[in-house]
């Protein structure tokens, strides 16, 4: 029996062989890093076949049964697959592509929702219900203390005036100056127009201009 099976993993290792040999070349593997391709229409298609992948391990995780630590190592590998294509999305832009940054929607689940996550972590399907998820995405995000005026006059400087209108100290002076600033100008200005008009009524001739030639 095991001679038998031997001779049939040759035979198949032979087929195989031929079937590559008529074809002309063997199954392209997808480049380790993005930055390797440097062909537009090979980066979408490594683009497009992590898609696949990552929608076949998205359909492999809604199955609770699976057991924590498979559906641990699924969530991971899916979140890894994210990351490669966003990889690959960043080639594609630097190839002179579309930037699916912008253009591309929100990770959805199987119903439609929008994916939780943690910190840039997401978690699928049956990856919601684990030990420890739930709490972590229905934790809020804490309250920053507000600061006090304290605080707050520790970070201003010269350049930033040190708050002077907030005392009410500053804003009646300058209106007292400003008031008075334009009171002055308006004697100036009625001082001037008396004695414009003083000069008109002496009826002394004014000096008479040379015509040009």
């Amino acid at each position: 029996m095991a001679r038998n099976a031997e001779k049939a993993m040759t035979t198949l290792a032979r087929w195989r062989a031929a079937q590559v040999s008529d074809t002309g070349k063997e199954r392209e593997r997808r480049p380790y890093l993005a930055s390797d391709c440097h062909d537009l229409p090979k980066a979408e298609k490594w683009r497009m076949q992590i898609i696949r992948e990552i929608a076949k391990k998205v359909a492999q995780i809604q199955n609770a049964g699976l057991g924590e630590f498979r559906i641990r190592d699924l969530n991971d590998e899916i979140n890894n697959l994210l990351r490669k294509k966003g990889h690959w999305e960043t080639q594609i832009r630097e190839l002179g592509g579309p930037d699916y940054a912008k253009v591309g929607l929100h990770m959805l689940d199987h119903v439609g929702k929008e994916v939780p996550g943690n910190r840039g972590y997401k978690y699928f399907g049956a990856a919601k219900d684990l030990p420890g998820v739930r709490e972590l995405l229905e934790q809020e995000p804490p309250q920053h203390p507000r600061k006090t005026r304290a605080e707050l006059m520790k970070d201003i400087d010269a350049d930033y005036g040190y708050r002077d209108d907030d005392d009410g100290i500053l804003t009646p002076l300058e209106q007292n100056d400003e008031r008075q600033a334009i009171g002055n100008a308006v004697a100036c200005w009625k001082l001037k127009m008396s004695l414009h008009g003083e000069a008109e009524g002496s009826g002394q001739p004014q000096e008479e201009k040379e015509p040009l030639t």
